[in-house]
Order: C-alpha cells, then sequence, then structure tokens
C-alpha cells in the first residue's frame, strides 16, 4: 500500500473567522496553530502546508491567567549593543495586542520557512471588524 500525498492543487483552504473576546491567550493560540498547519485534516502532511486561513477580531480583549499581565515579559533586541528591549504583556496588550497573539501563535508553529508561509494565513485584528467578507469565513468556535 502506497502512502498518498494530496497534490498542491487538491488542497482545499477554508476561512475561519475567530472572535477573541474572553478566550485564553495560550488554549486559543494553540487551535488556531493546530488550524494554520492543518493537523486537523486527514490529508495533513508534516512537510505540506494543508492548512487553513484564521481571522482573529477582537484581540485586545483576549485574557492571561494567573499574573501572567504582570510577571510575562517580552524581549526583543535591535542586534546593538545595549539594544535588548523588554516589554511585560499588560504593555504589549495595551499598545499592540495583535502582536501578543502573533507571537503566541508563531511560538507554537515551526520553526522554518514552512512555518512563516503558515503564519501568513493569520489575520489578526482589533475591534469585530475585518476586511475579508468577501471569504464568506465561517465561526470557529474555541
Amino acid at each position: 500500500m502506497k502512502t498518498y500525498h494530496t497534490p498542491v492543487k487538491e488542497i482545499e483552504r477554508k476561512w475561519f473567522l475567530v472572535d477573541a473576546e474572553n478566550k485564553v491567550l495560550g488554549r486559543l493560540a494553540s487551535e488556531i496553530a493546530i488550524r494554520l498547519r492543518g493537523k486537523h485534516k486527514p490529508n495533513f502532511s508534516t512537510h505540506m502546508d494543508v492548512g487553513d486561513f484564521i481571522v482573529v477580531v477582537n484581540a485586545e480583549k483576549v485574557k492571561l491567567t494567573g499574573k501572567k499581565l504582570d510577571d510575562k515579559i517580552y524581549y526583543r533586541h535591535s542586534g546593538w549593543i545595549g539594544g535588548l528591549k523588554e516589554r511585560s504583556a499588560k504593555e504589549m496588550l495595551e499598545k499592540k495586542p495583535t502582536e501578543l497573539l502573533k507571537s503566541a501563535v508563531k511560538g507554537m508553529l515551526t520553526k522554518n520557512s514552512l512555518g512563516r508561509k503558515q503564519l501568513k494565513k493569520l489575520k489578526i485584528y482589533t475591534g469585530g471588524e475585518h476586511p475579508h467578507a468577501a471569504q464568506q469565513p465561517e465561526m470557529l468556535e474555541v
């Protein structure tokens, strides 16, 4: 018996809409990562991008449990000496709520070109509006 590999032309991608209001960040991010990779599909393959598109609205209303809002720190480095910048999760939620969710999902994807390609299928917006109405996204309960 041969292993079936789905041809690129036969990959069917759907659009899903996720409302992040009152959802826990990590649990939401893991479900989104599973959908982006396509692990919920029977034709999943580790070396192919068979996942779906995800549109997330109300990203600023996501929740963090425990004391993570104050204790969790996000780091970035400019590449220069003394260029380490740090920001708490509370500051990230106030200034860039889309980056908070995007970094959580990015950490759950593969660290290669395939993971970067899959991350491009994630669209995150603050507020309840999004410009992807033409794709007719289905509501996804997480």
